[in-house]
């Protein structure tokens, strides 16, 4: 007949000699404690711990412990669900031996595999920052492609603000004493607008940007 009692208490005399600065005993009738479990440094000095509680059941190592996580840190909820999975395979799997032990060290190589995953994460992100910045300088270099719909919304905003610096040149030289533009001339200025970019845009893609607009802003203010 198997001694359950004598079984647990050689086996809470092991764990207390492996892990002497993280096992506390919290009862005895149940018999409950904690493990703490901390994974090796990261590349940061980072960690991530977890704290293990278990329960004996009466008849274990025949019946599985009780266990759950009552404490974490630099955890996420779905590693925190891994770990409570990890538990439940390895109870099943180790069930008729004493396994604490055996728990905790698949929960410790499972603490460094997140270590190592935050690193690797890290690194990504950096990468697609970089790319990110990357795409951006060659967008600010080589400005935007011209499609005929895109073109002719900045046309539109750019022949008002062209017309607008026109008008008031115009009417900067009437108060001058200057000549007055005849209606017939104000109105072919207006037009020659409307139609003479589109005639350059159907010859051939082209790229504007803001450096150009400003180019364009400045001829129409000298002409």
């Amino acid at each position: 007949m198997t001694d359950y009692s004598e079984e647990q208490r050689n086996e809470l005399e092991a764990l207390e000699s492996i892990y002497p600065d993280s096992f506390t005993v919290l009862s005895e009738k149940p018999t409950t404690f904690t493990i703490t479990v901390t994974s090796e440094a990261g590349e940061n000095d980072e960690t991530v711990q977890t704290t293990l509680k278990f329960t004996y059941r009466e008849k274990y190592p025949d019946e599985t412990p009780l266990y759950e996580i009552v404490s974490q840190e630099n955890l996420d909820d779905n590693d925190v669900m891994d770990i409570i999975k990890l538990l439940e395979q390895q109870a099943e799997e180790n069930l008729g031996m004493v396994m604490i032990f055996t728990l905790v060290s698949a929960v410790q190589e499972k603490l460094n595999e997140i270590v190592d995953q935050i690193k690797t994460r890290r690194e990504e992100e950096k990468k697609q920052k970089e790319r990110e910045a990357e795409e951006e300088e060659k967008q600010r270099f080589h400005g935007t492609p011209v499609t005929i719909e895109n073109f002719l919304n900045w046309k539109a905003k750019f022949d008002a603000e062209l017309l607008e610096i026109k008008r008031k040149k115009m009417k900067e030289e009437e108060q001058a004493g200057k000549n007055k533009l005849s209606g017939k001339q104000l109105f072919e200025m207006d037009h020659n607008l409307d139609t003479s970019d589109i005639q350059f845009l159907e010859e051939g893609k082209f790229l504007f940007d803001s450096t150009t607009e400003r180019q364009w802003l400045k001829i129409g203010q000298n002409s």
